[in-house]
This record gives structure tokens, sequence and C-alpha cells, in this order.
């Protein structure tokens, strides 16, 4: 792929260190990470809803991912970067591609938002186009499910992934300039990465914002073979060269991609809480598909897949205080102009797929009463979409979505309840097909906690959700190389319903944390993706189906202290988590659902250096659907060493981390492309977070 090879190796590396080295001398002055640029640093602090919660206290689970742990986990894609999160699991399509699942949903069911508003990209529609967010320029993520998730629209039943960038700048800087930076190399994909942001006072209020990043892979090593054992028995049948291919090692060919971004912003910040900005971005992305092994259905497939994404994005925040009865009001709105071009080996465009989108949000903010506070709102969201080429396998569509909601909190001491409602009115249009489908959904969740003594308080919760079926889903119908499948979707589809539960218990106190969560969710109508066996074009067919089905699992986290060494301390640490999900009536496993995970370790923190060695076992997926193949387990080594430079309370970071230590061969059960893309192999990573 030598469109991706124009920077070299070593003119990466020498960027990487001139970052470092120019950084060094004032690093000495640097911000501490809770300063106002930062917004909230309290992890135990929800900020993605109108109001601050305490994640301890709300009716459902919650993941929050910020500061030391974010550089830790952080990674190309946002899927990958939260993999590792309690219930989360990816759809994996490589280093560039992925998208998160949450407890086996995923695509209309998970809505990925940045700072507070969508990310405006079509990843939804085919799980090799990538999410349009990048974590290197990542401040805090939060993960949200149950009242509070519908805020953000009915068809979250997964939940919402919150990103925020601060690309709107919330405070005003105390110093003339206000500088985060990152830099880091890995060696699994040769990856070496830049990302900086800057925030400088203009007077009087008015404060301005820059930030930048690169990125660039080769395509990744892995450890074992490249392909599956079923797809090297397969080609082992052929014999000749393609028996040869298919005992692959190393390296997974077509997978390098090269991404980066701009931005800028200018945000007027009132002495009372006003505040109103705006924010310009343009993201760019060139990206393998990884390349399969020509054996079966396959046969016709191409190779050499590179997908070429481009998106300019207009961002816009303001908040005014009122009096009385309300706090304040608050006001998002973003639109974007999305393309991508799905380009052949030489080079020529075969596809392109266009999306332009606007969405808006108001949110009348209560003042509190007594124990009682909430926020109500309406939300408005525009997509246009279209695709031309010669796997245009999704027509021209328009989708028009206007929702009301409404999330209140009544804090009674020991016990705090929550409600939260939402009726959504969806229009959407496929004009070459003739086809126009409009659905009102209403969904409503209650919950509540209650401190039952010894340091635990109990969660319950239950939802009642409605999701109108996506223009994907309803009028797919064709060929698409990049994901080696030919689609087939139903305009006929009615709403999805939902009928869940969910218990949590949260427990901490000197030395020790504790936090288990259970779930069920019934489904009336489901609509997933699955092969039926059939072949068309020399592509697999995979079709949208509709039928009631039950998901359940678990989440398990746990930490306790051993040892107190000075400021040090020694944790060992626990996670595990499950999810099975069975289409009823007969229909057996629903498709691509992620096995039973442990992560166990023992972490050193709170002094300047600390350190972490971990193990994550994968049990093997024998729950597989019809025409689905079985995915072995699978176990992984972790370790990381890091470094607090000017001291603990300091926001400069420099991490070591040695990932998939005995380079086995993984694959994730819930990846299109589990057979000819397993995880990466041994990666030794170097990074650096600067804040000045």
């Amino acid at each position: 792929m030598p469109q991706m090879k124009k920077l070299s190796m070593n003119v990466n590396l020498s960027l990487v260190t001139l970052l470092l080295v120019s950084a060094a001398p004032v690093l000495a002055a640097e911000a501490p990470p809770g300063d106002g640029q930062h917004g909230s640093a309290d992890p135990e602090i929800i900020v993605t809803a109108p109001f601050a919660r305490e994640r301890l206290s709300v009716a459902t689970t919650v993941s929050i991912l910020q500061g030391d742990e974010l550089q830790r986990q952080v990674r190309s894609t946002i899927g990958e970067t939260l993999s590792r999160q309690p219930g989360v699991s990816s759809t994996f399509f490589g280093p560039s591609a992925s998208r998160p699942i949450l407890r086996g949903l995923d695509a209309e069911r998970v809505r990925i938002l940045s700072d507070g508003i969508g990310s405006f990209d079509v990843s939804n529609t085919s799980v090799d186009h990538a999410v349009a967010v990048n974590p290197l320029l990542a401040d805090r993520i939060e993960i949200m499910r149950g009242p509070a998730a519908l805020l953000y629209g009915s068809g979250a039943i997964g939940g919402v992934v919150n990103m925020r960038d601060l690309r709107i700048p919330v405070e005003v800087p105390d110093s003339t300039v206000h500088v985060d930076a990152a830099a880091g190399v890995a060696s699994a994909a040769r990856e070496r990465n830049l990302a900086a942001s800057l925030n400088t006072p203009l007077g009087g209020g008015f404060v301005a914002h820059v930030d930048g990043s690169f990125l660039e892979t080769d395509s990744y090593r892995t450890g074992g073979y490249v392909f599956s054992a079923p797809l090297r028995a397969l080609a082992a049948e052929e014999g000749g060269d393609l028996a040869a291919q298919g005992q692959s090692r190393g390296r997974v060919q077509n997978s390098a991609g090269r991404t980066w971004d701009v931005a800028g912003g200018l945000a007027w910040i009132g002495a009372n809480g006003a505040n109103l900005g705006v924010a310009v971005s343009h993201l760019a992305s060139l990206y393998g598909i990884p390349n399969s092994l020509k054996v079966g259905v396959a046969a016709n497939d191409e190779e050499n897949i590179r997908l070429d994404m481009r998106q300019t994005r207009v961002d816009l925040r303001g908040a005014l205080p009122l009096g009385g009865a309300f706090k304040e009001v608050k006001l998002r709105a973003g639109w974007a102009n999305y393309a991508h071009d799905e380009l052949d080996e030489t080079g020529a465009i075969g596809t392109s797929f266009f999306n332009k989108s606007w969405e808006s949000r108001i949110e009348l903010v209560q003042a509190k009463r007594g124990g009682w506070q909430g926020a109500s709102g309406a939300q408005y969201f525009s997509r246009n979409f279209r695709s031309e080429g010669d796997e245009a396998y999704i027509p021209a569509n328009q989708t028009r979505q206007f929702g009301l909601f409404t999330l209140q909190e009544l804090d009674l001491g020991a016990l705090k309840l929550e409600v939260g409602g939402r009726f959504e009115h969806t229009d959407v249009k496929a004009p070459p097909v003739a086809r126009q489908r409009q659905f009102d959904t209403v969904s409503v969740s209650a919950g509540g906690s209650v401190d039952i003594g010894g340091g635990f308080r109990l969660a319950l919760s239950l939802a009642r959700t409605e999701r109108a079926p996506a223009a994907e889903e309803l009028f797919a119908d064709g060929g698409h190389a990049a994901t080696r499948a030919f689609e087939i979707g139903n305009p006929d589809f009615t709403t999805e319903r939902q009928l869940g539960a969910e218990a949590a218990l949260r427990g901490r106190g000197p030395g020790w944390r504790l936090e288990l969560s259970g779930f069920i969710n019934r489904f009336d109508n489901f609509i997933y993706l699955g092969p039926t066996g059939a072949e068309e074009d020399g592509l697999p067919v995979f079709q949208y189906g509709q039928a009631d089905a039950r998901f359940y699992g678990f989440e398990a986290e746990a930490g306790v202290t051993v040892a107190q060494l000075g400021p040090t301390r020694i944790e060992l640490t626990g996670l595990a988590d499950y999810t099975n999900a069975t289409l009823l009536a007969g229909g057996g496993a629903v498709p691509r659902i992620p096995p039973l995970r442990f992560i166990g370790g023992v972490e050193a923190s709170g002094g300047n250096v600390g350190g972490r060695l971990e193990v994550e076992h994968v049990t093997a997926q024998n729950r597989i659907a019809g025409f689905e193949s079985r995915t072995p387990g699978w176990t992984m080594v972790n370790a990381s060493l890091s470094w607090k430079v000017f001291g603990p309370d300091s926001g400069t970071t420099l991490q070591v981390q040695a990932n998939n230590i005995f380079d086995v061969e993984a694959r994730r059960h819930s990846s299109f492309l589990k057979d000819v893309a397993p995880l990466l192999g041994r990666d030794i990573r170097v990074s650096l977070r600067v804040a000045i």
C-alpha cells in the first residue's frame, strides 16, 4: 500500500521524539490533572447528563475512563479503547475500524457521542466503516445505561458512549497558554501517534482553542496463524498455493492506516455561568480492510480494499442561567458533511458513501428543590445518506427524528429515585425504491438506589423502550466486498420493543471496592443480521431478520488493597462479564455474542512510579448461531509501568506497556472478520501525556 507509506517510520519517530524533547523544558509549569480546563476530573461524577450526578448512587451501571487509565487503554479506535471495560466488546475490523458492543448490543442500539452530540458517520451501516471520533484527543469517556440514556435517543437500548474532547473550552485558562499533548509508539502495527491541543485566553471571557493529531500504522502483526483453523482446513483441501497461504503467520496484509484531524474553536465564558462556543474540525482517514483467504464462497472477494474517509464538522454549545424554578437552559448542536470512498487495489473508486447530518438539542434544567432535580428537553436529528458505485447496496435515504425527553431525580437521603421518559417520531424514506415508513415510539425507565449499610448500596432499574428500524435494516439489498457479505434488509419491519431490568450492588470502604450487576432484557421484534448459508454474487448472504429475543448476563468488578508502601498502594483487582442472547421460538443463539471473560491483576498506584500485571482469559464461544463458527478461547498476559515525572499529583505521565506478552493467537467472536483478522500479537507501547 504505497499511498500509506509516504511518511517513513524514521520520520514519524523523529516527530515523536521532537515533541517529547520540546515539551521537557516547560513541564515543571504544568497544571494538575484536575484543573478547570478539563471540567470535572472526579471519577465519581457523571458529566453525560444535564446536571452532575454521583456515579455510585445512580440506578444503573456507569463506567468512566480518564487520566492514567485512559492513557493505558487508549487505542486507535473507540471500540478497542473501551473493549476492556465491564460488559464491553468490539466489532474489531483491524486497527482502524472498531465500534463498541455493550452487553451484546451494537450498531443502532449503542449511541456514540462526541461531547454530548452524535458522531455523524456511517459506522452504524457496516462494521468496516470507522467511527468518526478520535480517542487520542479524548479527555474522558463515559458509558451510560438506564434512564439517563433516554436523553440521547430511544434507540440507545444498549447504552450511550460519550467521548469528551473539550474542543469548545469550558473554562478560562489561568495561564497565558494551556497545552495538553500526547505521543506514542507501538510495535505490533509499527504505530506512531501525536496529538496536542491548546487553549489561550483572549480577554473579555473569550478563549481560543486549536488541536490536531496524527496516527499512522503499518499492517499489524498477530500472534499465531493469520487465518482460523476452519479456513486453513478449507485451504488445505484445495491444496497448492492456497494451502500454503492458509498457513500464513505474522502480519495481516492490507491492514495499514493513516488518520489525521485538525480543529479550531472559540468560546465566550461569562462569570455567571453563561457561555457560548463553536468549533470547526476536519477528520481524514485512509485504511485497509484485512485481506481474506480465497476459498469457498469467498472466491470472488477482492483484495487490497481501502477506505478513504473524510468528515468536516461544526459544533455549537451554549448555556444561559435562569431564575426561579429553572437553573439554566442548555443548547447543543452539530452539523457534519461525511464521505468515504472504497478503493480497489489500483486506487480506483468502486463505491462512495455520502452522509450529511444535523442534530440539535435544547435542555431546560430545573433548579434543585429539596431533594428534587431534573431536566427536560427536545431533540431534532436529520440524516441524508446516499451511495454511488458498484456496491451501493443501500439506496439513498433520509431520516428525520424529533424527540421530547425528561429525566427526574429525587434524593430522599438513603433512598434515591430516578425516572426518564422519551417520545420520538421517526420518518425514514428511500425515494429510489419508493418506500417511506413512519414510527412513533415511547420509552420509559425508572429506578432507584438505597444505602443498605456496611458501605453497600443496592440499585434496581426497569425500562420499557421502543426503537424504530434504521434505514440500513429496512432497505439494504446488495453485495459489500469490504465486509465480504451480501446484505438484505426488510422494508416491512415493525418497531422493536424491549422490557428490561437491572440490579446492581455497589460497595466500598477503606482498602476495598466491589460492584456487581445483573441484567435481563426481553425483546419483541428484535432485529438482527445473520448468515443464511446461501451465496449471492460470490458472497455469503446475511439477512436482517426480526424475532423475539432474550438477553441476560452479569458484570463484576472488585479491588482490595493488600499493602501500602508509603504513598504507593498495592491492589488486587478482578473483572468478569458474560452475556447470553437467544432468539426465542426455536431461533437459537443470537449471532456474534461475546463469551464469558475474566481479567485479574495486581496494580501499584498513588506514588511517582506505578505499574500493573494482569491476565485476561476469554472462554471459547461454543454457543453459536446457524452457519456461524465457534471461536476458541484464549489467555493474554499484559504488563505496564508508569512514571509520574514531576510527582504523584503531576499531569505528566510516561507509560511503557507490554501487551499479549506471550504472543498468543486471539480472535473476537463479535467480529465479522474473526476468521481472517485476529487481535494484535505482542505489542510494546510507549506513551507520554503532558499538561502544561
